[in-house]
């Protein structure tokens, strides 16, 4: 391989660091890759770090100590998050949306990977911080979000499920009560998935009154799991008093008139 100019490097660093998020490289990875000494390669993360700043695409965060190097952080600007969210609240406020119990039809946006991708990256801009070890969610809906998370923050997903697979071994099962339905259901999670000690962040798409997420704290009690956040797509503003205190949800479901044909949907207050 002959030379590698500047524009090239700094080129494949940026394409790198962008397809795995919260990754540490070290520059000894860059300075092979390339043929060019560390001082160089500091130069060029100089240039991309500015680059990104800039034009607001993120963060490239310096990490210190004998494991350090560099990694870049996907953390949507407050704009950008702001325009985003508010277009997607009012693509939720069609009336057609409504479901019968208070719900809404959200299922065909947050399958989409493009949509998918940006809640989970603002909602891993949240937690990013805590350093979690597996971000978990509940089957089915709360998947693509969750997963969208944890590549932002380049940890493994983890499902508990509401029936018992096979194929996953030996599980811990709990019985919880739905706050929307209250009605008892149970959750299941392979022993296998977590560790005693981890620290687990918990997507889930929607709350209401928060008891599956209460579900879900609960069962990571079990495994004497951490938990060091809840994160949302939508919570709704009624019942105020949710099973769980501390979340963040991305959007607030603030009405839903099933007879007027009326729904609102704002965005989360920290936006």
């Amino acid at each position: 391989m002959g030379k590698i100019k500047r524009n090239e490097r700094i080129g494949a660093m940026i394409k790198i660091l962008t397809d795995r998020p919260n990754y540490i490289y070290n520059l000894n990875f860059f300075s092979e890759m390339f043929c060019a000494s560390k001082s160089t390669i500091s130069e060029d993360v100089d240039i991309i770090r500015g680059i990104f700043e800039r034009f607001q695409l993120g963060e490239i965060r310096t990490v210190t100590g004998a494991a350090g190097g560099i990694k870049y952080i996907a953390y949507p600007s407050r704009e950008q998050s702001m325009i985003f969210v508010k277009d997607l609240c009012e693509r939720l406020s069609q009336p057609d949306r409504i479901l019968p119990g208070g719900f809404i039809y959200m299922t065909d946006l947050i399958y989409m990977p493009e949509i998918a991708k940006t809640v989970g990256e603002i909602l891993a801009s949240q937690f990013v911080q805590d350093d979690p070890d597996f971000v978990i969610t509940v089957e089915t809906k709360g998947i693509p979000i969750a997963m969208m998370t944890a590549k932002a923050l380049d940890c493994p997903v983890v499902i508990a499920r509401r029936d018992n697979k096979v194929t996953e071994g030996s599980v811990v099962t709990i019985n919880y009560v739905s706050a929307s339905s209250n009605q008892i259901q149970t959750m299941s999670l392979p022993k296998r998935s977590v560790k005693k000690g981890q620290k687990g962040l918990i997507i889930d798409d929607f709350m209401k009154g928060g008891g599956t997420v209460k579900g879900i704290v609960d069962i990571l009690k079990e495994f004497e799991v951490e938990v060091v956040g809840v994160g949302v797509v939508i919570a709704t503003r009624q019942p105020e008093k949710k099973m769980i205190d501390k979340y963040k949800p991305l959007m607030i479901l603030d009405e839903i008139d099933q007879i007027n044909k009326k729904v609102v949907v704002t965005p989360a207050a920290w936006i």
